[in-house]
């Protein structure tokens, strides 16, 4: 037994000096264990920096370092200053260069005549194209010619040095559908690129469903990949109330409306962002984001074509598939337009369209039928191919015997 003792330490009136110390080590160690703080994770903000849970102790650190950071700081604070004065100085240099070229240029020079630069631009051409195309809208030609003229005094002046600035190009284009919205907006891309006001010129049509997300954080990616397709060119937003939901404050197309009038604020000189939609429906979209219909400078309204010229793009649309009207279609189209005003879900040119197709298809059954006939010799003439006849078009009795109609009428 003594010899297990002494083993462990033990000698005649206790343990040895040994065995005390090295309990009180390992008391130390133990406590040291107990009281010894669990290791933090770090925790880190939205710009991905460390925030520190220590206390004061990320005050501290080396001398050298807090001198290198504030040496950067002045640095940057530096260059800042000197961007700035370099710009300003930039632009005195240009005033003064200016200065100096109206000073040279003779009091009686020319710039030239107003149809040198609309053909040179190409910017007659375009606008005698759209004449031909758009059948009507008189108004909302004069006013295209109106935002075109001063596009081109704008370069004139741009040309004897004299102050210019970009116009505000943002529109609004109001009326009903078929009404030639989009066909506008293709010309005045067109325009608008001849003159150097945007570098592509053409022209992204979205709605809702292209602006809008579904959930959170899909709304922005979508908005800004729209203005991003668009950028040089034109974004046409169709149907653009729908932006807006005011029975739902936390509707997301509020977010798609923010970020659009942040781009036609601050990229204004390389996008123009046409609001498209019915007239009263827009005025209700403008009052309630009276932020939007400051930032718009041109209001063009479409009104809804005659039956009159409804016949006449018809005409021009059978000229286009290479068709032919005979005596009596026109009035037979005039009269079928003259009803289809009155019914649901009227379209103007769309309707038009329509009709065309219907009446190809009919003239197609009656060719087949005639020749098909018992005592027909079959044979078909590039006339019958190319003629649209009268009775291809519906008649008053077909028209009020469609569904719609007899919705239209009660």
């Amino acid at each position: 037994m003594l010899a297990t003792l002494a083993s462990v330490g033990y000698v005649h009136g206790g343990f040895a000096q040994r065995s005390a110390v090295s309990g009180a080590a390992q008391t130390a160690r133990s406590a040291a264990v107990m009281f010894e703080p669990p290791p933090t994770e770090e925790t880190r903000d939205m710009k991905g920096d460390v925030i520190s849970n220590d206390g004061m102790q990320s005050n501290f650190g080396r001398l050298s370092d807090k001198l290198k950071e504030a040496d950067l700081e002045r640095r940057m604070e530096d260059e800042e200053i000197q961007a700035r004065e370099h710009a300003y100085q930039q632009a005195r240099e240009a005033l003064e260069r200016k200065k100096q070229l109206m000073e040279m240029i003779p009091d009686e020079t020319n710039v030239g005549t107003i149809s040198d630069f609309m053909f040179k631009a190409g910017v007659q051409d375009i606008l005698d194209q759209l004449d031909y195309d758009l059948v009507g809208l008189q108004a909302v030609k004069n006013r295209v010619r109106e935002i075109a003229s001063l596009l081109v005094v704008d370069k004139m002046r741009l040309k004897l040095g004299l102050e210019t600035s970009v116009p505000s190009l943002h529109m609004s284009f109001t009326g009903a559908p078929g009404t030639g919205k989009t066909t506008v907006a293709l010309k005045m891309g067109q325009i608008l690129q001849r003159m150097g006001y945007c570098r592509q010129g053409h022209v992204v049509v979205a709605t809702r469903d292209d602006l809008v997300g579904q959930y959170v954080g899909h709304t922005a990616p979508k908005t800004k990949e729209m203005v991003k397709k668009a950028m040089g060119g034109i974004l046409l937003v169709d149907e653009a109330y729908y932006l807006y939901n005011a029975a739902n404050d936390r509707d997301y197309g509020q977010e798609s409306i923010e970020i659009l009038l942040n781009v036609m604020e601050n990229n204004k000189e390389d996008l123009i962002v046409v609001m498209a939609g019915y007239a009263d429906r827009m005025a209700s979209f403008y009052n309630n984001i009276p932020g939007l219909n400051s930032r718009i400078g041109n209001h063009i309204e479409f009104p809804d074509y005659s039956a009159a010229e409804l016949t006449h793009i018809g005409e021009v649309m059978c000229r286009e598939l290479e068709y032919q009207m005979a005596p009596g279609s026109q009035e037979a189209l005039t009269e079928y337009m003259a009803m289809r005003k009155e019914m649901p879900f009227f379209a103007n040119a769309r309707t038009v369209r329509n009709a065309i197709d219907l009446a190809r298809m009919k003239s197609a059954i009656r060719i087949f039928n005639e020749k098909t006939a018992p005592g027909s010799d079959g044979m078909v003439t590039a006339d019958d191919l190319q003629t649209i006849q009268p009775v291809d078009f519906p008649t008053r009795e077909e028209v009020l015997a469609d569904p719609l109609a007899g919705k239209a009428q009660s």
